[in-house]
C-alpha cells in the first residue's frame, strides 16, 4: 500500500494517559497554633480532639459541658486543662482562641451565637443549623462582629476533595454529565436516640444527607430544580431520602438513609471518563481513594492517602490559618457554601415534609 504523500513530514504526537490534579491542601503540621475550647463533649468531640493532638500543632485547652461530670470526664480522657460545667463559662475562658461547636443540630445556632458574642471565633459541625434562616443569623453575627465562623464539614478541608474539584476544573474528564453520592448506616431504630428525635432535628438529611448534599454543591455550586422523595418516621423525622437537582446539563442524583448500610461512594462522571471517591470506608472520610477512570472503565490514575486517620486536622489547620490571616471564612468552606447547602436541605425537608418544633 502506497503510503500518504505527507507520512514522512508528520509528527506523531505520542497521546499522554490522563492524570489527577495534585492535591494543594498543605500540610497540617505548618498550620500555627490555636487554642481550641470544646462545646459539648460527645462522640464527634473525641474524634476532634484525637485529630487536634496528634495532626496539628494546636492544643484543646478548655471543653465545656451542661454535666461538670461530662466536662471533667473528657478532660481526663484527653488531657484537656480546663473543664466548665456551663457553655457560658466556657465561651468566657480567656485561654480559649476558638471554639469547636459540636452539640446536637438543634443547639448550633444557640451556642454558636454564645460564642460569637463572647467575641470567640466558631467552628460549627454539620450540618450548620437546622434551617438556612438560623444560618443566617449565625453569619450575621459574625459578619457584625468581625469574626470567623465556618462549618465544620470535614471532607471538603481534606486532600480528596480538592484532588477531585481541580481535576474536574482541567477539563481531565470532560463536561460533567452526573454528579451522584449515596451515605447510608444502619443507624435507626436502634441507633442513637437524637437521630429519632424531632427536637434534635433527627434524621438522616442533616447528619448524613449533608454529605452527599456538600459533594455536589463543592463540584457544582448551586443546585437548580431540587426534587425529594423520602420516607419519615412515626415521629415524622425523615428514615430515608432521594434528592436530585441540576446545574445546566450536569445532573445530581444524593441520597441518604439511616435505615441500612450502603456502599458510601460517590463519582463525577463526565464526557470523557469518571473520577471516583471510594473505599475502604466512606467517601468523604479520610481513608477514601481517589481514582480516574476512562470512559471504558480502564484505571487511569489513582490517589491513597498516606493515612485514615485524623482527617480532622485539616479543618483544624484551615482555622488556624485563617485566624493568623484574620480571615472570618474558610476557604474550603466559605460562607455562601454553607447557605446554598442549608437551602437545599430546607427544600428537601418541605418537600418530605419534615418539620422540627418551632418552626
Amino acid at each position: 500500500m502506497p503510503c500518504h504523500p505527507w507520512a514522512d513530514r508528520v509528527a506523531v504526537m505520542p497521546r499522554t494517559t490522563p492524570t489527577l490534579a495534585a492535591p494543594t491542601v498543605p500540610d497540617p503540621m505548618e498550620a500555627p497554633p490555636l487554642r481550641w475550647g470544646v462545646l459539648g463533649p460527645g462522640g464527634i468531640a473525641n474524634t476532634f480532639a484525637n485529630a487536634v493532638r496528634s495532626g496539628t500543632r494546636s492544643e484543646v485547652v478548655a471543653v465545656g459541658s451542661r454535666s461538670k461530670d461530662r466536662a471533667s470526664a473528657y478532660a481526663r480522657r484527653h488531657g484537656v486543662a480546663r473543664s466548665h460545667g456551663s457553655y457560658e463559662d466556657l465561651v468566657a475562658d480567656d485561654t480559649v482562641d476558638a471554639v469547636y461547636v459540636s452539640s446536637p443540630h438543634s443547639e448550633h445556632r444557640d451556642h454558636a451565637l454564645l460564642a460569637l458574642r463572647a467575641g470567640k471565633p466558631v467552628l460549627v459541625e454539620k450540618a450548620f443549623a437546622r434551617s438556612l434562616a438560623e444560618t443566617d443569623e449565625v453569619l450575621a453575627a459574625a459578619r457584625d462582629a468581625g469574626l470567623f465562623a465556618a462549618e465544620a464539614m470535614w471532607a471538603r478541608y481534606m486532600p480528596q476533595y480538592d484532588i477531585v474539584r481541580r481535576t474536574v476544573e482541567a477539563g481531565t474528564i470532560g463536561d460533567v454529565v452526573l454528579v451522584q453520592a449515596d451515605h447510608g448506616q444502619l443507624l435507626w431504630p436502634d441507633g442513637p436516640q437524637r437521630l429519632s428525635d424531632p427536637a434534635l432535628a433527627g434524621g438522616s438529611l442533616l447528619d448524613l444527607g449533608v454529605y452527599p448534599i456538600a459533594f455536589a454543591d463543592h463540584l457544582l455550586g448551586e443546585l437548580d430544580d431540587v426534587a425529594a422523595r423520602g420516607t419519615l418516621s412515626d415521629q415524622g423525622v425523615d428514615v430515608t431520602v432521594g434528592v436530585t437537582g441540576r446545574v445546566g446539563s450536569a445532573l445530581a442524583r444524593m441520597t441518604s438513609t439511616m435505615a441500612a448500610a450502603t456502599p458510601c461512594d460517590a463519582l463525577v462522571a463526565g464526557t470523557a471518563g469518571r473520577v471516583e471517591l471510594t473505599g475502604p470506608g466512606h467517601f468523604y472520610a479520610a481513608g477514601s481513594v481517589v481514582r480516574l477512570v476512562s470512559p471504558d472503565g480502564d484505571l487511569l490514575d489513582e490517589w491513597v492517602p498516606e493515612t485514615s486517620e485524623h482527617g480532622f486536622r485539616f479543618q483544624a489547620a484551615e482555622v488556624a490559618r485563617a485566624l493568623a490571616e484574620a480571615r472570618t471564612e474558610a476557604w474550603s468552606v466559605p460562607w455562601e457554601a454553607t447557605r446554598r447547602v442549608m437551602a437545599v436541605m430546607d427544600e428537601v425537608r418541605r418537600q418530605v415534609g419534615v418539620v422540627y418544633p418551632g418552626e
